[in-house]
Parts: structure tokens; C-alpha cells; sequence
């Protein structure tokens, strides 16, 4: 009788307490020269911070498409029941559509154009396949934020995605004003992975994708890091964009502005790196939250 080998767990989490690994993998993992949309001056930016900025991805004639797209997902009631639509928990009103590019004919083109896709192909190096996609309302009157966390942390214990080799894009259909919720992230924090403490209970994602409790960090280790790191807030017209690196500490405040915060969120795995089974999780998530369909976007 046989085993199977033991698989390597380049970034432990979920365990007794907290500990930090520091980063194994690259940031950009295409050869210096690499042709494509961002400029070597924005690679180097995004390996040293974890982020970096377009002021215009889209123009202000797509804006207004999309952001129509998307008051039409979010008023359907059809869209409202499926189980890929988030309900914010004090208004009721939904919050999220995740699985947009595969509901939306509109939003599918969006992923493959080539200044969204190309980005992601010559920032990870490889092809790229669609981990996740959504689009996210967060109306004004206090529509709750998310607290601090790393993207990875959740999508390695609980998606098993095996190496940092995942990029984000958030692209803003309304202006992010420094009052509205808007995204915040540490900068350079996306070199020390943060294992985070306590196992992650059965169907996790149905409370996590509401509120944030498994793969927290603690107050402690939050300090610290926004001691070393500061702490950047995004602002900027609707049609711009920020992409930053799956292991960067990320948040967003509530929105308690009159003025709403819409985006489209598109999150960009490797075809290389595609996901096996949870590293600290019972079972994977659906589908819909973390692609099991490693097809490249063409």
C-alpha cells in the first residue's frame, strides 16, 4: 500500500495562533521587458507597494454602460434570489453579484478586453483564468464595510490556491471619494504573508462573505503592520482603477456619505498555479466564490 506524497504548504494558517511567513513567491512573475500595457516604471511600483493606479481604464461612454448593467443585476429580482447575490444585512439590499462575468454578456467582455486581461497576463507571467468576479453596491446611508484582511490568506485555507500568483482589478463605476468607503491597503504589506488563528468552520463563506471573522487578524498584528506600512486610501474619478496583489491588507470603511460606491471587481489567477484542494478549510468554497474552472480567458 501506498501514500500519496505530502504537498508542500508554502503558507500555513488557520492553526493554534498567528504566524508570519515571509513571501515565496514573486510579485511580477513576467521577465523584466515583457511587452505589454504597464509600463516597467508601474511593475516596479507594484512590486515595491503591492498596488498600483490607473486613472482611466474605462471611459466615461463605458462607465455609464456598466454601471447601468449593474443597476439592472441588482434591482432583478431573479438575480436577488440566486445564491451568487450577497444581501446586505441591515438594509437588505443587495450587496454583491459575484459570478457577474458569467451573468452578464456585458461584464464578460469587460474581463476579456485587453486592457484588463493584457494587465493580468503580463503581471502573473502566464495565461490567466477567472478566479472570481463580482460587482459589489455600496449605497450611501451606511452600507457596512469589510474589515482588514488578505485576500490569499482566505483563497489558500479555504480555495486552495497554492502560490501567490493571483491579481485584483477594482474598477470604480462611481467616484471613490476619500469619505465613501473607500478601499484602503497597506502598502509593501503583501511581502510577509499573515497566517491567521482558528480553524475555519463548515460553510465559512456563507457568514465570511458578510462579515469577516475566520482569517481575521488580530488587533496586535494589524498595529503592527500599519506601523511599518502606513495605511493608502483610494480615490478617484468613475472608469478609474486600482490593481493590487492577492496578499496585500486591504479594507474599507462604511459608507455613511450620501454618495454611493459602486465597482467591478475582477480577480485573475495563473493557469499555472490553479487550485487543489483547501489548505485550511473542510471543503472548497462554490464555485461561483472560487473558480474551479481553470479555462484562460481568451
Amino acid at each position: 500500500m501506498t501514500t500519496a506524497p505530502a504537498r508542500t504548504d508554502l503558507y500555513p494558517t488557520r492553526g493554534v495562533g498567528e504566524v508570519t511567513t515571509p513571501r515565496q513567491d514573486p510579485v511580477v512573475w513576467s521577465p523584466p521587458g515583457t511587452p505589454g500595457p504597464v509600463t516597467p516604471g508601474e511593475l516596479q511600483g507594484l512590486e515595491r507597494d503591492g498596488f498600483l493606479s490607473v486613472d482611466q481604464l474605462i471611459g466615461a461612454d463605458e462607465v455609464a454602460l456598466y454601471r447601468a448593467e449593474l443597476d439592472r443585476l441588482v434591482t432583478d429580482p431573479a438575480v436577488r434570489s440566486d445564491e451568487r447575490s450577497i444581501i446586505e444585512p441591515k438594509s437588505q439590499d443587495v450587496r454583491s453579484v459575484f459570478e457577474v462575468h458569467k451573468i452578464s454578456e456585458l461584464f464578460a467582455g469587460l474581463v476579456r478586453d485587453e486592457r484588463v486581461v493584457g494587465r493580468a497576463r503580463q503581471i502573473l507571467g502566464s495565461d490567466v483564468y477567472v478566479h472570481q468576479s463580482r460587482i459589489n453596491v455600496k449605497p450611501g446611508f451606511g452600507a457596512s464595510g469589510f474589515y482588514w484582511h488578505s485576500d490569499f490568506e482566505t483563497w489558500h485555507a479555504e480555495d486552495g490556491l497554492p502560490n501567490m500568483r493571483t491579481i485584483s482589478v477594482s474598477i470604480a463605476l462611481t467616484e471613490n471619494f476619500d469619505t465613501n468607503g473607500g478601499l484602503m491597503i497597506m502598502p509593501g504589506s503583501h511581502k510577509t504573508f499573515l497566517g491567521c488563528a482558528g480553524e475555519t468552520p463548515k460553510d465559512n463563506y456563507k457568514q465570511s462573505l458578510k462579515m469577516q471573522d475566520a482569517g481575521t487578524p488580530s488587533d496586535q498584528a494589524l498595529t503592527a503592520l500599519a506601523s511599518e506600512h502606513g495605511i493608502k486610501l483610494f480615490t478617484g474619478k468613475a472608469g478609474s482603477a486600482t490593481w493590487f496583489d492577492c496578499n496585500c491588507m486591504h479594507g474599507s470603511g462604511d459608507n455613511i456619505t450620501p454618495f454611493p460606491r459602486s465597482n467591478v471587481f475582477i480577480v485573475f489567477n495563473s493557469v499555472e498555479n490553479a487550485a487543489v484542494e483547501p489548505f485550511a478549510a473542510p471543503a472548497p468554497r462554490p464555485s461561483f466564490i472560487g473558480s474551479r474552472d481553470f479555462t484562460p480567458v481568451r
